[in-house]
């Protein structure tokens, strides 16, 4: 059972004003904690990664709306805290009448990829087979949708590579919706080293580029079996892919593309001028999902 905690009834509190200032940066880099908003990232964070929750702020009827985030936060043995509409709000205006405070952690390449004795750092063996792994990418809004969409195509890793936003930025936690305690993400590593880590261990990587060499719609025909591009040279969507994406507004530099092995458009039928980062990710992430099931 969760320990007994007080009721917040202060807005102006110590409290208040240390949990508020999380979303900030360096706060979070100096606590080694961040914001949890919302009741759909809170109920996985409590489900999916307890061990990583300091603290669940619910309102009364947050507490009433959502009992099954109560109850999982009780069974965790967390710390649940009524809290009064107004502090909750000085503590987060994105909250919706939930807010979890949480420890931050560090994934590396190490975490997810086997070494030389065929093992990860967590004792597995298993290699990834699908990876989205993302150059520079500063928007939490993409970033956090990348790591949703990566999640629900069945993805084994992201990887932020340096230069990209972090992943506990607020903005990155809450487009994420929860996914973020679903999957691993990787970060400071740079995008070359990340590539050269994920093609010794036997994937393909895969640059979406609006110029790219080949077509995904013809990967995808290729992959199951019908007629499409017939070029051996060709990769193929099947096998095990880390998909690497650049920024919203440039793409990936030439330097960035000739670290893939291939590059692959997304075809664009209509008058759009292009697909923005995340829709693109989510594209290619699901193709390779479906050649791979």
């Amino acid at each position: 059972m969760s320990a007994p905690a007080p009721a917040l009834r202060n807005p102006r509190s110590d409290r208040v004003r240390q949990v508020r200032a999380l979303a900030g940066r360096s706060a979070r880099s100096r606590a080694g904690r961040f914001l949890v908003e919302g009741p759909q990232a809170v109920r996985e964070a409590v489900r999916f990664a307890p061990e990583r929750v300091v603290d669940v702020y619910l309102t009364a009827a947050s507490a009433e709306r959502y009992p099954e985030i109560a109850d999982a936060a009780r069974d965790a043995g967390l710390w649940l805290h009524e809290t009064a509409d107004d502090v909750l709000a000085a503590m987060s205006a994105d909250a919706q009448g939930v807010l979890a405070v949480a420890r931050t952690w560090t994934t590396s390449l190490d975490d997810v990829l086997p070494r030389a004795s065929g093992e990860r750092s967590d004792g597995q063996a298993t290699v990834p087979r699908l990876v989205a792994l993302l150059a520079a990418v500063r928007d939490p809004g993409n970033a956090g949708t990348v790591i949703r969409a990566a999640d629900a195509a069945g993805a084994d890793v992201v990887v932020l590579a340096a230069g990209s936003v972090e992943p506990f930025n607020p903005k990155v936690v809450r487009s994420t919706a929860g996914s973020l305690f679903h999957l691993p993400v990787v970060t400071g590593v740079t995008t070359s080293d990340a590539v050269a880590a994920l093609r010794a261990s036997g994937l393909t990587v895969l640059a979406a580029d609006g110029g790219g060499e080949h077509d995904l719609d013809d990967l995808s025909d290729r992959a199951a079996g019908v007629a499409g591009e017939a070029e051996d040279a060709a990769p193929d969507l099947r096998a095990p892919t880390a998909w690497l994406f650049g920024t919203e507004a440039q793409g990936l530099s030439d330097a960035e593309l000739a670290l893939a092995d291939s590059s692959v458009r997304v075809p664009i039928r209509g008058h759009a001028e292009s697909l923005n980062l995340a829709t693109a990710a989510t594209v290619c992430l699901y193709a390779s999902s479906r050649a791979q099931r």
